[in-house]
């Protein structure tokens, strides 16, 4: 009961945390959260190598699932957003003959 308490705290405090960044940090935000992703996948895997219960297995098994689409995601919404500060391309010219 207590360990439920304490991911139902963190749940709201993450919630709260993020939604009063400005907009200006979202991409630093991002590329920190991506590498704390990182941690949490490596973490799942070791998990799920040393289990030898089917539940317990195939629990792990779904946070590395799960913490890689979270993990590839962040970079495709970091990238995307990294993209909006490059500059519009000039249009090509075409050769004259």
């Amino acid at each position: 009961m207590e360990l439920l308490t304490v991911v139902v705290l963190a749940i709201f405090v993450g919630f709260e945390v993020v939604s009063k960044v400005t907009s200006t940090l979202h991409t630093p935000l991002m590329s920190g959260a991506n590498a704390i992703h990182g941690i949490i996948l490596i973490g799942a895997i070791l998990v799920a190598g040393q289990t030898s219960v089917p539940w317990e297995l195939g629990l792990a098994l779904l946070a590395v699932v799960l913490a890689t689409a979270n993990l590839v995601g962040g970079f495709v919404v970091t990238d995307r957003m990294l993209h909006m500060f490059h500059g519009r391309k000039a249009p090509a010219k075409e050769d004259a003959k």
